[in-house]
């Protein structure tokens, strides 16, 4: 039987919905497979989670082991894993700092490996990376703190309305739509006090798709696209966890559109190096398809947007993690 380390918690604004997605997948795994461990990591602290109550089992990050201690009747044992399901939104789960140390241990995991999701987790590196593919992306001006910025000038080369985002990161937290030129400063305030670089990106009226990606049998999965509908500005906190949001899958436009978001995709995770499942998100302009960011961690929790793909791909959350973690 395969023994698995299911990772959720970190470090970022995300921590919550990160533990959210990890007990959701732990509820679906099949314990028949595999022998699962939830693996709850707070800064330095790891250790192992049982029946939702912290049992003092800690992970000896020399190796990734855990140690059982002795109960009186049984001497202190030491357990091993064969994979690591990493379930952590943001850092460090998602930036390349877990997934570097696994691979400095030689623990199999299942996202992307180190440099990729450092370059993903990145959004203006992503960006960079994709300039010369064809993929359509906004125009964008990137500023660290400290660095000189005059908002008129950036307007003027952007347009209003426009975002405001975090650099590193998801897309939930620090960031802002921008209707006046008045409230751009703020703006890029409130996008550092979640990272040190920012992205202003222009705005593209059009409808918001995600699509998730991964690979089962050497095969990349189509899963079906997902049309967002926001009922506030953009697909905000709220939106994206708190139901303040229509979610279309399959949405509801031509074949062929599906078709070419998908293919989008397949490319892009193929281009990058991507492993495991992740969900990119996209605006849709006519028949334009721009690139938004992609999420090598997306969430997991039962209104996530890639699960309900695969339910509507007609899949259950159990067989589709038999497919991701192998037999």
């Amino acid at each position: 039987m395969k023994r698995i380390a299911l990772i959720y918690g970190g470090d970022s604004s995300e921590y919550e919905v990160s533990v959210k997605s990890g007990k959701h997948m732990a509820s679906h795994i099949d314990r028949k497979k595999y022998e699962v461990y939830e693996v709850l990591i707070k800064g330095a602290d790891w250790r192992v989670i049982t029946d939702g109550e912290d049992n003092s089992c800690f992970i000896d990050k020399a190796d990734f082991s855990v140690v059982i201690p002795s109960n009186g009747w049984m001497a202190e044992s030491r357990h091993h894993f064969d994979l690591a399901l990493i379930m952590i939104h943001g850092s460090p789960g998602e930036n390349g700092l877990l997934q570097a140390y696994f691979e400095m241990i030689g623990m199999p995991f299942t996202t992307c490996p180190a440099t990729v999701a450092a370059i993903t987790f990145n959004k203006y590196a992503c960006k960079c990376f994709l300039r010369d593919t064809g993929v359509k992306l906004a125009a964008e001006r990137f500023i660290r703190r400290g660095d000189g910025y005059n908002p008129y000038d950036i307007s003027i080369a952007l347009g209003l309305p426009l975002f405001v985002k975090p650099n590193n990161g998801g897309s939930s937290f620090g960031v802002t739509k921008v209707k006046k030129l008045e409230e751009l400063n703020d703006a890029i305030e409130c996008a550092f006090k979640e990272d040190a670089a920012i992205l202003v990106e222009e705005f593209i009226d059009g409808r918001e798709m995600t699509n998730g990606v991964y690979e089962h049998n050497g095969e990349l999965v189509r899963l079906p696209v997902t049309e967002i509908i926001s009922n506030n500005e953009f697909f905000d906190y709220e939106a994206k966890y708190l139901g303040a949001s229509q979610e279309i899958c399959p949405a509801n436009i031509p074949v062929e559109l599906s078709e070419r978001i998908i293919d989008l995709s397949h490319k892009i995770y193929r281009y990058l190096g991507c492993r495991g499942v992740v969900r990119i998100d996209y605006i849709v302009r006519g028949e334009e398809i721009f690139f938004l960011e992609i999420n090598t961690v997306p969430g997991m929790t039962e209104m996530s947007l890639v699960p309900q793909q695969i339910r509507a791909a007609g899949m259950t959350i159990k067989e589709f993690l038999t497919q991701l973690l192998g037999e």
